[in-house]
């Protein structure tokens, strides 16, 4: 166990909460050819995922996952309704939540950069099968249902 670990671990046995890491994201998504499609990124060296990240200071958490979703995608996006969040531990042992909207482009194009070497759009379906993370399968399940709504 890493060292950061052991200590989020000590910490939570003696009643020490960590801070919770807020992130947003979003669930990019398109019709082609009358098939509802969703965005899923790569990781280099990792997983396939939804664009997220960590939240900046003085930043509200909808700007924070409009400027990661920009930054893993290279797309300008305009939010639609908010799908439901994670919460999990992340890679240094803390406590992160992550909320996601439904987000379609309105300009930009991917170009590979390190946080994102390849994307791909998939039918729901589809992106079920490839995403990585088990908790990213509620979010993308989610949209179909957030966009009857609309």
């Amino acid at each position: 166990m890493s060292a950061a670990r052991e200590f989020c671990h000590a910490a939570r046995s003696v009643g020490y909460a960590a801070r919770m890491i807020e992130a947003g994201g979003g669930v990019i998504w398109r019709v082609r050819s009358g098939e509802l499609q969703v965005l899923l990124i790569h990781r280099p060296g990792r997983d396939w995922s939804l664009p997220k990240g960590k939240q900046e200071p003085d930043e509200s958490i909808i700007e924070c996952a409009m400027r990661e979703v920009a930054e893993e995608t290279g797309f300008r996006c305009a939010p639609g309704p908010e799908l439901p969040s994670t919460e999990y531990t992340d890679r240094k042992g803390r406590p992160k939540r992550v909320r996601y909207w439904a987000m379609t482009i309105v300009s930009g194009s991917f170009v590979p950069n390190h946080e994102a070497d390849e994307i791909r759009w998939l039918s729901i379906d589809d992106a079920l099968n490839l995403v990585t993370a088990n908790r990213d399968i509620a979010v993308v399940g989610a949209l179909r249902h957030a966009l009857t709504k609309v």
